[in-house]
């Protein structure tokens, strides 16, 4: 029987690539391109120096990088993404203080009902602006977020900046609490993940990933936190918050069973015990979906959080 998730056939990020840092420049270590093999065949052989390309613009300038359009931009494999059919990509390095662990980028293409949200929030004079964004054809919900701004607690970005923790934010075109409610339920967009970006400098800056049931960014989004506060001293993480397209919500209240994994055990694990990024393609940590992707969040020296969203 096919379920809800069998006929979302269009994701909104068409592949997702890791870089790390390897002397002084920037290497291949993995990725999930889809069927987009010349370009998985490019990319394994690129390399960037600091400030070269989009991985290595977001190394240099220590924040997210939204890149709308290649042509004529600093984008290296211009002519292999044209051939795929990419038109955008966003790149998210992770810090932990001044120093670069990794750099994930995730690429999309452009179609009229490619619908979803990729942000960067930026805190400027106490109020988090719009710094970039990518939204395929939601064009009217683009024009509402670039005329919008959040004070601490208002909103997503607002709330992930207050807390300074992930959130996950469900019913976006209904709740009161996501602010661009309206336009938001207007776009189909349903599903909101906010997420810390630590950055080596003062200024704060806030990624929110908005998913729509057609194109979605992502079918299953979890939070873990690995907070020795929260864990113990043992290096391991447990569900903070979860949400799942097949199975509904993967997190109900304090009451119910303590998901926990430790370093190294299953793709979360993996996560948490590299201290890197994961994108895996398949496999039984998967749960069945096409594509893994995990992202550490830093604190203090060590991985603090670990969000991770399936496709």
């Amino acid at each position: 029987m096919d379920t809800a998730v069998d006929t979302l056939v269009k994701p909104f990020i068409d592949a997702s690539e890791m870089w790390v840092p390897d002397g002084d420049r920037l290497v291949h270590a993995g990725g999930n391109y889809g069927d987009l093999t010349e370009f998985r065949s490019q990319s394994e052989q690129e390399s960037f120096a600091k400030g070269e390309g989009l991985p290595g613009k977001a190394w240099a300038e220590g924040r997210p990088v939204v890149l709308k359009e290649f042509d004529g931009s600093y984008f290296k494999r211009t002519e292999a993404a044209k051939a795929a059919g990419l038109t955008a990509a966003v790149a998210i390095p992770v810090f932990d203080g001044s120093t670069l662990k990794a750099v994930l980028v995730v690429l999309c293409s452009d179609s009229e009902d490619r619908i979803g949200a990729i942000e960067i929030w930026e805190n400027r004079d106490d109020l988090l602006m719009l710094d970039d964004g990518y939204y395929g054809a939601a064009k009217q919900f683009e024009w509402v977020s670039q005329h919008t701004h959040f004070p601490p607690g208002q909103g997503l970005p607002g709330g992930v900046w207050a807390s300074d923790t992930p959130i996950l934010m469900r019913d976006l075109g209904s709740g009161y609490k996501f602010i661009r409610a309206e336009s938001a339920g207007k776009a189909g967009l349903t599903t909101g993940l906010g997420l810390p970006i630590p950055a080596p400098g003062k200024t704060t800056y806030v990624l929110t990933l908005l998913s729509a049931l057609g194109t979605p960014i992502a079918h299953r989004f979890e939070i873990w936190d690995a907070r020795p506060s929260k864990v113990g001293q043992d290096k391991a993480a447990v569900l903070a918050d979860g949400i799942c397209a097949r199975e509904g919500a993967l997190w109900s209240d304090e009451t119910q069973a303590e998901r926990r994994v430790k370093a190294w055990e299953g793709l979360v694990g993996k996560v948490l015990g590299s201290g890197l990024p994961v994108v895996e393609r398949g496999g039984a940590g998967t749960h069945g979906y096409e594509t893994f992707v995990g992202l550490p969040i830093y604190r203090e020296g060590q991985v603090s959080r670990v969000v991770a969203w399936y496709c």
